[in-house]
């Protein structure tokens, strides 16, 4: 897991911060599931998806700009492996994305009435 983080850069960072903002919200919204929540989590949902994106963007325009100064025979490698290393953030995003999902998902299924015990 270390090495996925390092691999992702600087932007893993930012990404990482909103998608714990976004997961500890999602659990709060699990244990009480209050549409005041919503708007945190949407909003956060939101920030968290564009930096993982900016991340991608960032890291895919620094792999590209000096792949000039690889020998062609090379170059092609080189671009594979910036790609790869320029999707870290993003896949990131997504994995706190889904994760806050899941406990939106729970949340609103709980704020629905559906696991309440029958009354006797």
């Amino acid at each position: 897991m270390f090495e996925f983080f390092m691999a992702g850069g600087i932007s893993m960072y930012p990404t990482t911060l909103f998608g714990f903002l976004l997961v500890a919200c999602s659990i709060l919204f699990l244990f009480r599931p209050e549409p005041r929540y919503l708007a945190s989590l949407l909003g956060l949902g939101a920030t968290t998806g564009a930096a993982g994106m900016l991340g991608f963007c960032l890291g895919l325009m620094n792999s590209l700009r000096y792949l000039h100064l690889v020998p062609p025979a090379e170059q092609l490698q080189i671009a594979a492996l910036g790609c790869e290393e320029a999707l870290h953030p993003l896949v990131l995003a997504l994995v706190l994305l889904l994760i806050a999902g899941l406990f939106v998902s729970i949340g609103a299924v709980r704020a629905m009435g559906l696991f309440r015990a029958p009354a006797s």
